[in-house]
Order: C-alpha cells, then structure tokens, then sequence
C-alpha cells in the first residue's frame, strides 16, 4: 500500500512543494533530510529532491542574505558564506561557547586524526587533554569511536554530526587541508 498514490489526497504543485519544504528547513532544529521532508510531507522523495533544489536555486538568483546548504546530510537554511564576517561582528555580544585553545588544538587533531587516543592527543599536542576531551564531549562535538585494538585498548574520539553542523560542514572533506589551517593558525 505504501508504493500506491493516494487517491484522496490532493496534489500539490511545485511552489507548494517549495514553500512546505522550505518552511519545514527554517523550523527544523537541525539540518532536516530529504527523507524526513518526504515522510512528513508524504510526498515521493523525488519530488522533494526536487524541489529543495529549486528552492536552493532561487535563493541563489535573488542573491539575498540567506542561502540552502546541504550541511551533515541534510538541509539548512545559513548565511552566505561570504557573509560571515559581518556576522561575527553582529554576534560577538552573544553570550559565547567558546571553547579553550586547549579544546580548540584538541578539537582539530580529532578532526584531522580521528579516529585517536587520548595518548595520540598526547603525542601531537605534547600536552595532556583531559579536559578538553571531556568538554568537546560535554559540548557534542566529539564522540567514542569504539576502543583501538592495542594494548590497553584505549578509547578512540572523533568528531560527530553536531561538529558539522557547528562549523558548517556538509561532511569531512570539506575541512580545509593541513596546510591551509596552518597558515590560518599562523
């Protein structure tokens, strides 16, 4: 039954379909699939795919302040990128979840290592990260990775969906490389 058309249910057209699926990525807490819009929407997912590609173009053309990102599988509505900065401006008065340069160095050897140990944390940073590890975890922006089969079978971390949708990231390779978040850090 559930590959049959119903019947009873009205067709909705394209902009409908634009307009539902795009109030659905403002509301969303986090970036929202495809699939989740269809099964709410009770629509094909196709025609969903469609029309949030529609609607990621139209914001596109009118060239505006927002943008449809495709952020961690899913979909958000964000700044441009090209935004940002006056952005940053606008929110430094916000109460902040600043993270230390402790949890920020420890952040990034996860990122670009995981999945680690703390004791490969170790070798890298050259400093202990405890702390760090567990305030990037208190934070969501780290998760266990299962054990390394080694002696002592040491935790092993790595980064998890709330650290894309934190820094903007569709998946992993979007990461900037190495060497250019060292020029950054530099």
């Amino acid at each position: 039954m559930d590959s049959e058309i119903d019947e009873t249910k009205p067709t909705r057209t394209p902009a409908e379909l634009m307009a539902l699926a795009e109030a659905l990525i403002f509301v969303a807490d986090e970036p929202i699939t495809s699939k989740l819009l269809a099964d709410v929407l009770e629509e094909k997912r196709e025609s969903i795919k469609a029309a949030v590609e529609e609607l990621k173009n139209e914001y596109e053309t009118r060239d505006g302040g927002l943008q449809i990102r495709e952020i961690a599988g899913g979909w958000q509505i964000a700044t441009r990128t090209e935004l940002h900065e006056e952005v940053r401006k606008f929110l430094k008065t916000r109460p902040s979840a600043k993270l230390s340069l402790a949890s920020l160095e420890t952040l990034a050897v996860i990122a670009y290592k995981q999945p680690v140990t703390v004791p490969e944390i170790l070798e890298i940073r050259g400093t202990q990260s405890t702390s760090a590890i567990r305030t990037l975890l208190d934070k969501r922006l780290i998760v266990a990775k299962g054990r390394k089969e080694t002696v002592g079978r040491p935790m092993q971390y790595g980064t998890s969906k709330d650290f894309l949708i934190q820094f903007g990231l569709k998946d992993l390779s979007e990461l900037p490389s190495i060497e250019d978040f060292e020029d950054l850090v530099n």
